[in-house]
């Protein structure tokens, strides 16, 4: 899977979509987020994702019984890297004054070091027996300074007034289109 060999991946039966997790492990505990993968939705769920152990290919098959929103009866499909840049995160790491992401491609410099190319907001859930909850508390962070790292393919966000919290959403232009981290959980304590 070229640039995002070794990353975790989810697949979803429920939309059809894959999805890159970064994450890390800070004193025990797991934190992340997920990522979709820039490309089409299935016709169907997907599941049962294996790579072939020849060409590195993924390949997944999908049906629809229930609670999907792909409802093609059934298919099998396959996943290739392409070797074109997709600029995906593969890495999240929490610090104690902002949030380092790792990504698939070099970013463009100018967007990347401009912390006006990002946008990040948190909120809280509320547990229940219900499915799901509106956001609670939800606001905007602000990102006072973004650092490319000399690889070109880390930035560091710098975030004042970061804290644990359940969810965060992450938004940056830095490769010609806008991208979103997706509910990265940040609940334990940050690393330096």
């Amino acid at each position: 899977m070229g640039p995002l060999k070794g990353s975790l991946l989810n697949l979803s039966y429920g939309t059809g979509r894959i999805f890159v997790v970064p994450h890390e492990n800070i004193g025990g505990q797991l934190q992340g987020g997920v990522v979709q993968l820039p490309i089409p939705d299935f016709p169907t769920g997907t599941m049962r994702g294996r790579f072939h152990p020849g060409n590195g290919h993924l390949y997944t098959c999908g049906l629809y019984a229930w609670a999907g929103n792909r409802q093609t009866e059934g298919g099998f499909y396959r996943v290739r890297a392409t070797g074109k840049a997709s600029w995906v995160p593969i890495g999240l790491h929490a610090r104690t004054n902002g949030m380092e992401i790792q990504f698939s491609d070099a970013l463009d410099p100018g967007l990347a070091n401009d912390p006006k190319s990002y946008a990040v907001k948190v909120w809280s859930l509320k547990r229940s027996a219900d499915y799901g909850s509106k956001h609670i508390d939800e606001h905007s962070l602000n990102v006072a300074g973004a650092t490319l790292a000399a690889e070109k393919k880390s930035v560091f966000l710098s975030i004042p007034k970061l804290e644990p919290t359940w969810c965060m959403e992450i938004k940056w232009t830095c490769a010609a289109r806008m991208e979103t981290v997706s509910r990265v959980r940040c609940i334990t304590p940050f690393t330096d």
